[in-house]
Order: C-alpha cells, then structure tokens, then sequence
C-alpha cells in the first residue's frame, strides 16, 4: 500500500537557493544549457545537446506542445488608476481552441491586480491592429475562487488570439524579478510550442532545438505530443505546514488517441519531458481506473482529483489493474465514444508515496525550495532529491524556468 503523503511536512522540503543561482534569462544557444545526468543515485553532467546519448533507443519521449499566452493585459482607468487583468482559464467558451477563435466576444476568469480601485465600471482600452483601430473593454463579473469573471468585447472582428497579440504582455514567472522584454516573446516558448493556453511554459522544454529534436530521431526514440495548459497555479507556494492544507490547481490536458495507442506499443512506458508532461501522463492512468470502473461515465467525469491515488479503494484497484490494462480500457472508451482527441482536466498531487505508473525517466529542470514540483521529483528519485540539488548547487548549475536541466533516472 501507498503512503499517504498528506502529512507530509513542506519544511522538509527546503534548501538555500540564493537569488544569484535563479537564471534571469537564458543562455544564447538554448541547447548548451548544462545537464546533470542522476542514474540509480550517481550523479554526474554533461551538456543538454548530448541527452540522446543517455536515453535508450527504441523508447517514447512524450513533450508538452501547450503555448505561452500573452496573458497580462493592462488598462487605465480615467483616474488613471492602472488596472492588470491576468487571463487564468477560459470562461465562455471554455473550449481554448474555440476561444481564441471568437470575434466579438468572449469571458475568462481572472487575477485582478489594484482591484481595490475598480470597484464597478466597465474598463476600456484602444489599441490597433494591421493599421486598424480596435476598442477593447473589459466588464467585472461575478467572484470564482480566487479569481473573477471578465467579460471581454472588442471591435473590428479580430479573433482574441489576434487582441491579446495586441495588447497582452507575456506573463514570465515573478521569481525572475523583473519586466517582460521582447526577446522572451520566444525564449519563453518551447520550438515546439503549437496550442495556445499556457500562462507559465513547461520550462524542461526549453533546452531543446530542431538539431536535438533531429539527434533523438537519428538515436532511435520515438516521440510525441500532448497537452496540459499550464495555469498560474503552478508557481503558488505551499503555506499550509502539512501538504493535505495546500489545494491543487486545476490544469487542462488534451491527449490523442493516437497518443494512447503510441504508449501501449511501448508496453505503458514513456520518458516525460517535463512536469507537466508527467502530470498528465498519470492522470491518464487514472482515468483509464474510471473508465474501468464505469464505462458510462462522459468526458466531463474523468477529471483527476488532488487525492485520488492515495484514496484506499483507489490502491485497491491499483493492485489489480497494470498500466497497460487501464490504457487500454482508455482506448476502448474513446473508440466507444468517437473520440480522437481525450479533454479533460486534472489536479493530481505527486508526492513521495505515490507510485509512478508510466513514467521511467524525466527530463527536468531545478524547482523552487517548498514547491509542490520539488514533491514530485522527491517521489520520483524515491526520497533522493538532496543527492541531485546538494549536486546541483555546489556545481554552479542555473536555476528555475531560465536554469540548466536534469536527467532522472531512478
């Protein structure tokens, strides 16, 4: 049986991370970031553009293609006061392809920064597009959790992917202390990126480019795609003392059936490249268990929820079912469906305690002290994680979403 990791104290999970070792910006050539290289407890590096060396030839690497948004958009009341509306998830439609597909109209939730002084009103801001005058505005809806509802409405018939083009800055992460420049307009998004919805990059993705891509085709892997939008979430810190206090976000994830039928050709096994690309390769695991469990069940029920693996009828079924029999009941209920492409969301935690189902290796970068992505390489190098960082600090490895990366091999 698992452990339940809900007791599990944060401050555990603490190290010394001077701001001198957080990377502000990238290095020019993204491949010639540096690789630390932990196998089986040894630690060694190398540079990222010899990764292929270390991968085994004939596995599945699975990236996430999800797209940075320019998601701060900024307006100026007639006082003067300046408003920040920070775009967090799809409201109306909540589809992200739909969305940024609309042309008139559409609502999102949202963080609001100085809310105090839009107390009511609706906020509006001119800008232009191709030489064309556009009038954007922007009405406060109702509170959701810890965000509010923004109803959008805009001139011109541009679809919301060309406004916030326009007029949105891209969100880089508040640890980088310091202003969005011009230059992470593409430093900040992976070669790879093609579905727009992220606001924060899956950052392992980073070091990789066309000439990477090209040596791990040459080396034998096989690769491929998914989704997960990355929401703001990710960079909220654990405040509760024991992990059971800290609430999960909600992230969106779109895999392909064909993706389905990629993992069961390599027996449910996959190297992730990425956090995120491990957060939804485990849920899949776990909404192939629903599926068993219930073949009715529509889209709308498979979301993963934060405690769901450590749930004990959950592990009951664990121990009956293996990662192959749950894709496969996966890929049956798609087909019983129509479905090619599987939506759906996920608030999985991965803790020390959890078991690891398909994923074997992960490519990762250095994560924040007290973070919920340190949690999960803990859980995935089974306690070890002090081996990698103590490596990591002491060899002048960069750190966070601009850093250097790891390769783990448990």
């Amino acid at each position: 049986m698992k452990i339940d990791p809900r007791h599990i104290r944060i401050s555990d999970y603490n190290y010394p991370l001077p701001d001198e070792r957080i990377a502000k910006f990238p290095i020019a050539q993204r491949d010639h970031s540096k690789l630390l290289v932990y196998r089986q407890g040894e630690v060694g590096e190398d540079m990222f553009y010899n990764l292929p060396n270390y991968l085994p030839k004939g596995t599945l690497m699975v990236f996430n293609n999800t797209k940075v948004i320019q998601a701060r958009m900024h307006f100026r009341k007639s006082t003067g006061a300046l408003i920040e509306i920070f775009l967090l998830e799809p409201a109306e439609p909540t589809d992200y392809e739909l969305m940024f597909q609309t042309t008139h109209a559409c609502a999102w939730y949202c963080l609001v920064g100085n809310l105090k002084k839009w107390k009511e009103g609706t906020l509006r801001r001119e800008i232009e597009i191709k030489g064309q005058p556009v009038v954007v505005t922007a009405t406060r809806g109702p509170v959701h959790g810890t965000s509010h509802r923004i109803d959008f409405e805009w001139t011109g018939g541009f679809s919301f992917a060309e406004i916030i083009d326009a007029m949105g800055e891209l969100p880089i992460p508040p640890y980088l202390n310091r202003e969005t420049q011009e230059s992470d307009k593409t430093t900040y998004q992976t070669v790879y990126s093609k579905i727009k919805g992220s606001v924060a990059a899956p950052t392992a993705g980073l070091h990789f480019t066309p000439e990477v891509l090209n040596a791990l085709d040459a080396h034998g892997i096989d690769r491929e795609e998914l989704t997960l939008h990355v929401g703001a979430g990710t960079f909220k810190p654990v405040k509760s003392e024991e992990i059971e206090g800290h609430e999960m976000h909600t992230e969106y994830i779109s895999v392909r059936r064909d993706t389905i039928r990629k993992l069961l050709a390599h027996d449910g096994c996959a190297i992730a490249v990425g956090t995120t690309s491990v957060r939804t390769l485990e849920s899949l695991y776990y909404i192939g268990l629903k599926v068993m469990r219930d073949p009715s069940l529509n889209e709308d029920q498979l979301h993963v929820s934060q405690w769901e693996p450590y749930d004990g009828k959950c592990q009951m079924e664990e121990v009956r079912c293996d990662t192959v029999a749950s894709l496969k009941a996966l890929a049956s209920w798609m087909d019983g469906h129509g479905l090619e492409v599987l939506h759906s969301s996920t608030q999985i935690i991965i803790a020390p305690g959890y078991t690891y189902h398909i994923v074997k290796m992960l490519v990762t970068n250095f994560h924040q002290p007290q973070s919920t992505l340190l949690l999960l390489v803990s859980a995935f190098v089974r306690g070890d994680w002090h081996t990698i960082y103590d490596y990591a600090l002491s060899h002048d490895f960069r750190f966070l979403s601009y850093g250097d990366s790891s390769l783990l091999i448990p």
